[in-house]
């Protein structure tokens, strides 16, 4: 029996969906955190596979070689940095009032007709630098006050704004999903912007326009008073402070992506070794282009209008504290990919998708939902399809565009259909006072639209590139 799991086809095939199922059941049955449940599985995998325990674990005197080390080193190595400096980014975005003028300025220019198009493209824009659930806490509170003025339902100004926030957490950097799909599959950020602008707008214009349009006029849920009340204390808390200018605020975002751009075509298009060349890669490098936004963020948009070293620091460290969890997740991800790829489960993988002819590309995303819709947690659905499909990937001749078009197939598959297993769905109901079955009608079916929009349109485009 080892010897069949750990040499034939049929025995690698087995292994691999034999440890995803555990994998399954121990985050959903019994509870077990995900990043024990990966380092746990993968452990277990390597053993079963006859990798030897120097090589999977190292030894006493030396253990930067094993494959535990090398693979979460290798992944937290690269992301780490890029995540922690844009959580930072999106707090002092956030605390500065900086969403408030942005969704003012959207709302005079749109007007009140087309109130649910600005609210969804302020969504959209602020949702690149902050986390989605803090982008429902800062942003619900202004879609509250849009819908009582119109009298209409809070769907037709909630699932735009949702649409827009979900989109950007899951296709752009610097959001913990696509860098660490990135960086699992080895796609350098500026193809990953790229592609995440292409995919995200579509998906969010059928998603967060059409269907929300839609959606809006057949279930009808006012504004509950408190959550009214709410909002005008936090409109009062914010009335002493003078906000940042529209200019700022845009500038700041998107220094950081530009830089990253700059970087990615200049070593496509300068000659290597060029002064031009250098300046390029070195302010293009993610963690550079992120670190210069957020001093430029705290200066600008913190101490020079007033807040103090104190302040700064306090929501420094408050915002950081979510980030831990992320990368364990990710560094365990890391380490459950490098295992895959040692046992020869990714070559065997490869071998059977080029015998019956299935693209990379579907079984990315067919396996990315699956994980999703079992487990409720986008980030865990990302990093556990990547860690599958990267050894698969490697033997393949895929280009840098090619490979973040996986990546943006790995990550419409991590939204479809978010259910009572997703944090997300419970604070969509809370925020906008959705029952389980509203919530099920407007904010499940949202994400599915999301989903499959985004890997139509990046299926697509990969029969191009």
């Amino acid at each position: 029996m080892i010897d069949w799991l750990q040499h034939s086809t049929g025995g690698l095939l087995t292994l691999a969906v034999v440890s995803i199922a555990v994998l399954l059941l121990l985050i959903i049955k019994f509870k077990v955190e995900p990043f024990i449940a990966l380092i746990v599985v993968a452990l277990l995998v390597a053993l079963l596979a006859g990798v030897p325990v120097d090589q999977l674990v190292g030894s006493a005197q030396k253990a930067s070689d094993s494959l535990l080390e090398k693979g979460f080193g290798s992944i937290l190595g690269h992301i780490a940095a890029i995540i922690g400096l844009g959580t930072l980014l999106g707090a002092i975005l956030e605390a500065s009032g900086g969403a408030q003028v942005l969704m003012d300025k959207l709302m005079t220019a749109f007007g009140e007709k087309r109130a649910p198009v600005a609210i969804g493209l302020a969504g959209l824009i602020f949702g690149v630098p902050v986390f989605f659930d803090i982008g429902i806490f800062v942003l619900a509170p202004l879609v509250y006050v849009a819908a009582k003025r119109s009298g209409k339902s809070i769907v037709l100004f909630s699932m735009p704004l949702l649409a827009g926030l979900s989109v950007m957490h899951a296709f752009m950097p610097p959001h913990p999903g696509p860098v660490a799909a990135a960086g699992l599959l080895g796609v350098s950020l500026g193809w990953i912007i790229i592609m995440g602008v292409a995919v995200a707008l579509p998906s969010w214009f059928v998603g967060g326009v059409l269907y929300s349009y839609w959606i809006g006029k057949r279930i009808t849920v006012p504004v509950p008073e408190e959550m009214l009340a709410a909002a005008e204390a936090a409109r009062e808390d914010n009335g002493d402070r003078e906000p940042p200018s529209l200019g700022l605020v845009l500038s700041i975002i998107g220094l950081p992506l530009v830089l990253i751009l700059a970087g990615t075509f200049g070593s496509i298009l300068l000659t290597k070794g060029t002064r031009l060349y250098s300046v390029a890669t070195f302010f293009g490098t993610p963690a550079v282009a992120l670190t210069i936004s957020v001093l430029l963020a705290f200066w600008l948009l913190g101490f020079r209008r007033g807040m103090t070293r104190e302040k700064v620091a306090e929501l420094s460290a408050a915002s950081l504290k979510p980030v831990a969890m992320i990368l364990l997740v990710v560094g365990a991800g890391g380490f459950f990919g490098a295992v895959l790829a040692a046992t020869g489960i990714g070559k065997t993988l490869a071998s059977e998708l080029s015998g019956i002819g299935l693209p990379v590309i579907a079984l990315a995303y067919v396996i990315s939902c699956v994980i999703r819709i079992a487990q409720g947690s986008a980030t865990v659905a990302i990093v556990t399809t990547a860690g599958i499909v990267a050894p698969v990937l490697g033997d393949l001749d895929y280009s840098q565009p090619q490979l973040a078009l996986v990546v943006m197939a790995i990550a419409s598959g991590s939204i479809i259909a978010s259910h009572v297993n997703d944090g997300g769905f419970w604070i969509v109901s809370r925020y906008f006072g959705l029952s389980v079955k509203e919530t099920l009608q407007s904010w499940t079916v949202l994400e599915t639209i999301l989903s499959v929009v985004g890997f139509v349109v990046a299926a697509a485009l990969s029969l191009v590139v």
